[in-house]
């Protein structure tokens, strides 16, 4: 029986999440708010109002910090039916900016890496 158009849709949604390569993450020192931090790499806020954080360079030059999880919820990547849908229901494939909590989430449920932070 040939498959409907929406399993062909999650299918090719997948395989587009699970082949897309992230930029490699160039690691850089930078200042924000008078003490240097590292940029583009995911850490936990211990008491923060999200459950990751991360540091990065915006398009005007500034440096921001970009709050992203929810606290309260584990992240179960491992398991492929949970991370195609998590993926497909935050568009993944279309995640570029890096400014937003939505990257950095699509970028800590990709395939084949642990969790950072």
């Amino acid at each position: 029986m040939a498959k409907k158009f929406k399993d062909l849709k999650e299918d090719i949604i997948d395989l587009v999440c699970e082949t897309r390569s992230y930029e490699p993450e160039v690691l850089e020192e930078a200042e924000y708010q008078g003490r240097s931090v590292t940029l583009n790499s995911p850490f936990r806020t211990p008491s923060g109002p999200k459950k990751f954080s991360v540091y990065v360079k915006n398009a005007k030059g500034n440096i921001v910090k970009v709050n992203f999880g929810d606290p309260n919820m584990s992240i179960k990547r491992d398991d492929p039916a949970r991370r195609k849908s998590f993926r497909a229901r935050h568009k993944c494939d279309t995640a570029n900016d890096k400014t937003t909590p939505r990257y950095w989430s699509c970028y800590q449920w990709r395939a084949g890496s642990k969790v950072q932070g």
